[in-house]
């Protein structure tokens, strides 16, 4: 059994995802990357399209990054403070 913080699990609900107790730290973390790549590769295409200039780029790059702020802990940290207390 899990028990993820709270900050996480609001985190997680905006991106429609939410963990039960019994769901592995590792799934959701893997679920949350593809949702991230499925954006990433979504603005490059837009940048592509000519939708905004290239130097404006690396501020949408900089934003998704912080939406997606829990991609930044590692698959350990997950396990770590997702851990039954």
């Amino acid at each position: 059994m899990w028990s993820y913080p709270e900050d996480l699990l609001e985190a997680l609900s905006a991106f429609g995802l939410a963990p039960r107790p019994e769901t592995e730290p590792r799934f959701v973390r893997d679920q949350l990357s593809d949702l991230y790549r499925y954006e990433i590769r979504r603005l490059r295409e837009r940048l592509l399209a000519g939708d905004f200039p290239k130097p404006e780029y690396i501020t949408h790059v900089i934003a998704l990054r912080k939406k997606y702020w829990p991609l930044s802990l590692t698959p350990e940290q997950w396990q770590v403070i997702c851990a039954s207390r």
